[in-house]
């Protein structure tokens, strides 16, 4: 088939990680389908390393409307409408044979111009509870995939062409998912993996250490801290660290992250969607502290989906202290067999291959056969 031939897909993505990581996954099997990728997004995504498989990155006009005043709110639809121009134009150059969206208001405009084109469309919802951007278009679309297994938020007409397929996972996630839980030695390392996600948490690079410089002496001594914080918050995290007398690797960007995540007894961080299925699929337990003050409580149902496994702890954030977690964490350290335990839980909620789930609902729906391609 020459490059010529092959259909063309194109991807719509907010750019944060939790749209893109799962976008890149699926682009990754349909291109060894020999599908051709396009990628649409806004200029967040635009920046967004290399590694996507796309033969093109696109660049669409977007905001997300709120609430905050009538004048910001316009100002929000113009940007929008501006991208739905964008995309329609874009849209009849590249003549897809599907256009998929994942979420965050930059994918609205580029389903819009696949709906006003005649394409079939499709979106992924990544989180427990459908969000806004994907609840605007759903109606439309030709199926829904879900990250989970019962999201909230769906009408039964939604429900009835929803599919549950697990959310994707990048190739890095794939690999470390095979690194078996690291063992628990009495008075061994125990380490201890802080994230806040995709675009960072504040609370994490002053509670953490602040709660580990309440843990006893004998167990600091065994601490091995990696820190992903947000560039802002790096010179604080590495001052409360060194008054708490522990070494810690902080860094703004961890590339190896998922291996990172393989090599921890314990997780502490946010319930966005991807972190959610990347410690399911390498299995891994965890202290998640849900993003507070979202309209949808998406964070708050992606934790619950681990916690009722037994794979998480569960602190909202008003109850993020460093008194709190520092008992938390004593407990932890000093139960070793429950943490394995919550690792098993945590590894059964896991989806390998979801990507490739994906991948062949939108063949089916569409009419092309992709399974014998998929990698996944």
């Amino acid at each position: 088939m020459t490059a010529s031939e092959r259909p063309v897909i194109l991807l719509a993505a907010g750019g944060t990680g939790g749209h893109l990581f799962p976008a890149e996954s699926l682009a990754g099997e349909l291109t060894a389908c020999g599908v051709t990728i396009h990628l649409a997004t806004d200029h967040r995504g635009m920046a967004y390393g290399g590694a996507f498989p796309a033969v093109a990155r696109h660049e669409i006009s977007a905001a997300t409307p709120s609430g905050k005043s009538p004048r910001a709110l316009l100002k929000a639809l113009v940007i929008l409408a501006r991208g739905t121009v964008q995309s329609y134009q874009l849209v009849r150059t590249l003549k897809p044979v599907a256009v998929i969206g994942f979420g965050g208001y930059p994918s609205v405009p580029p389903m819009i111009g696949a709906l006003l084109n005649g394409i079939p469309t499709f979106i992924h919802e990544q989180n427990g509870v459908m969000g806004r951007a994907n609840r605007f278009v759903a109606r439309f679309v030709k199926a829904i995939a879900t990250g989970f297994e019962h999201p909230k938020g769906l009408t039964k007409a939604l429900a009835a062409k929803s599919h549950y397929v697990g959310n994707p996972i990048r190739p890095l996630v794939r690999e470390a998912m095979h690194v078996p839980y690291p063992s628990l030695e009495p008075q061994g390392a125990f380490h201890i993996l802080i994230t806040g996600g995709s675009q960072g948490a504040r609370v994490m690079s002053t509670v953490v250490p602040e709660a580990i410089a309440l843990l006893p002496a004998d167990l600091k001594a065994r601490l091995r801290i990696t820190h992903q914080a947000r560039g802002d918050d790096l010179e604080t995290a590495r001052r409360l660290y060194q008054a708490a007398g522990v070494d810690a690797d902080i860094r703004a960007f961890f590339d190896d992250l998922p291996m990172r995540i393989a090599h921890a007894h314990l997780v502490i961080g946010r319930a966005g969607a991807s972190t959610i299925a990347e410690l399911a699929a390498i299995g891994r337990p965890s202290i998640l502290v849900p993003l507070p003050g979202s309209l949808d409580q998406d964070q708050a149902a992606n934790a619950e989906s681990l916690a009722q496994r037994g794979a998480a702890t569960v602190m909202p954030q008003k109850d993020f202290t460093p008194q709190a977690l520092a008992d938390r964490l004593s407990q932890a350290i000093a139960a070793p067999d429950q943490l394995t335990d919550s690792s098993r839980a945590a590894k059964s909620a896991g989806i390998a291959d979801a990507a490739a789930r994906f991948a062949m609902l939108i063949g089916d729906e569409i009419g092309l056969n992709f399974s014998s391609g998929l990698t996944s």
